[in-house]
């Protein structure tokens, strides 16, 4: 028989400094099982994640693969179905409270960039189509402006109008996420959950996209939550950053803050393996033993005790709080009680 899912949180008021405040976010994924398909358990892949961002900035999420930070993002989107708990506030309002007309209005405030360009592109339907059918879908402009608002927009991420006939197949990879931003950006968003949007891309392409994802954010005023394993183009783009493990927001700063005084043993631990372009530096790597707990059965207490070195009695049996240690930065961890 299934665990019972707790949902105990205490509600926050909305802040108007933030455009988006996610508070003790849940979301779990059931695990059917037996003749019946009866719910046996369930895999926690969003566990308490709380954290806030400020209008027109960006923040970082990092981990490692499986970590949950895509399904924070498709969570906050309500993308992945109901949240399992807690809050998800765009712009003071309860996005899981809204009707099916206000999240469709909405639809056009909240827009994602996906990792994979090429799945994620309709291979029938040219460029244009892609770009402009939300457009159409959502009366941004009139009929007879169409086509030149679908020309600015393609010109602003570095697209060609002639571009528009063509279809996903006859572009290269960092063009095809040239498309995929465009395709976010017709619909005027204010927030954008950027999805790994250049971990399939070869480095010198993936530079090109984040100058275009930082030139557009200065000209739209975007806020982004950008997902991404590479530490060295989250300390590029983020204004503050958050570092997830097994489900869990495990520390959360401003951008400097985190890479110069990491607190957390894991963030201590991610940041060793960051390469320097120095063949003589000598690199302190910090080794993570063992392999990461599954999600469907985490381990009590800390998420994170089967792996620290640094673990206590009590990290095996009681979950840590977050901790103000500085002023804006958090962190999860017994070593700061």
């Amino acid at each position: 028989m299934a665990e019972k899912i707790v949902n105990d949180f205490t509600p926050i008021e909305p802040d108007p400094q933030y455009i988006l405040q996610v508070n003790a976010l849940k979301k779990y994924f059931p695990i059917k099982g037996g003749f019946f398909g009866n719910t046996t358990g369930y895999v926690k892949a969003v566990d308490g994640v709380t954290f806030n961002i400020r209008r027109g900035t960006t923040m970082g999420l990092v981990g490692e693969s499986g970590c949950g930070k895509t399904t924070t993002g498709r969570t906050i989107l309500r993308l992945s179905g109901e949240k399992t708990g807690g809050q998800v506030l765009f712009e003071g309002k309860e996005v899981y409270d809204l009707n099916h007309k206000e999240m469709h209005d909405l639809r056009t405030k909240m827009q994602i960039i996906f990792q994979d360009p090429f799945s994620s592109l309709s291979p029938r339907m040219p460029v244009g189509e892609i770009i402009g059918e939300a457009v159409r879908e959502h009366n941004l402009v009139p009929k007879n402006e169409y086509n030149d608002y679908i020309d600015r927009i393609m010109d602003s991420c570095g697209l060609q109008s002639f571009h528009k006939d063509r279809y996903p197949h006859e572009f290269s990879g960092g063009q095809r996420q040239r498309i995929c931003i465009a395709r976010a950006l017709a619909l005027n968003p204010e927030f954008v959950v950027c999805d790994e949007p250049v971990s399939a891309l070869d480095v010198s392409i993936q530079a090109q996209i984040i100058n275009l994802l930082n030139d557009l954010q200065n000209e739209f005023k975007l806020t982004y939550l950008f997902i991404s394993h590479d530490l060295s183009v989250v300390e590029h783009i983020s204004d503050t950053v958050g570092v997830m493990y097994l489900g869990h927001l495990v520390e959360y700063g401003e951008t400097k803050d985190i890479f110069e005084h990491p607190l957390h043993p894991y963030t201590e631990a991610l940041f060793s393996a960051i390469p320097v372009p120095d063949p003589t530096a000598k690199m302190n790597r910090i080794v993570l033993e063992g392999s990461i707990p599954s999600p469907a059965n985490p381990p009590k207490g800390c998420p994170f005790h089967t792996r620290c070195k640094r673990c206590m009695a009590q990290c095996k049996e009681v979950k840590p709080e977050q901790k103000e240690i500085e002023p804006g930065h958090y962190v999860v961890c017994h070593l700061y009680d």
